[in-house]
């Protein structure tokens, strides 16, 4: 059974982001997509959700390092 693929709309949609941040996540290398309807590129969704995954943890971690040194 083949995973289906979903437009970039539609997954910015169900990953609660703006379709640019989709566009922008692909520029990036972070996100690749499966396939082409026309000239549309396809996604699959747990691809779509692993990109953002990936990118709240480089924020967060990111967030957690900032911030003046701690001293015991």
């Amino acid at each position: 059974m083949s995973t289906p693929l979903i437009t970039a709309e539609l997954a910015a949609r169900e990953a609660g982001v703006a379709p640019a941040t989709i566009r922008k996540w692909v520029q990036r290398g972070q996100l690749a997509a499966a396939g082409r309807q026309g000239r549309a590129l396809l996604y699959r969704l747990e691809d779509v959700f692993a990109a953002e995954r990936a990118v709240h943890l480089r924020r967060n971690s990111s967030v957690a390092g900032s911030g003046p040194p701690r001293h015991s």
